[in-house]
């Protein structure tokens, strides 16, 4: 269960990665879509586990493959926005967001 803190530092990250990513998605991921869904945080706030929904040219695990490779860039820009807000910048990690495959799935059981 997430405390006050933790849903506001989520919230925080998900709206500055969020832009982070639209401003660099045509050099990081060229003719693909890439949105923050959810954002878990450890209760020290000191990791943030960082779940993406990918769309386009280029496929999902190798659009999370991308994005880890530049976690240290992605994570020295956000640390440029938030260092006033935060004492520490979360170490990131970033994941599929598969939820939308599952509620398709679910949506294809209920119709048999």
């Amino acid at each position: 269960m997430s405390t006050i803190r933790q849903n506001k530092v989520a919230k925080l990250l998900q709206k500055e990665l969020s832009n982070i990513l639209q401003l660099n998605t045509n050099e990081w991921f060229p003719g693909t879509m890439v949105s923050v869904t959810i954002i878990r945080i450890s209760p020290d706030l000191s990791f943030a586990k960082v779940y993406l929904s990918i769309f386009g040219k280029i496929e999902p695990k190798e659009g999370i493959r991308l994005a880890n490779s530049r976690v240290s860039e992605v994570r020295g820009a956000l640390g440029k926005i938030v260092g006033k807000q935060l004492r520490i910048t979360p170490e990131l990690a970033f994941y599929l967001d598969d939820s939308i495959d599952y509620v398709e799935e679910i949506e294809e059981l209920l119709k048999k």
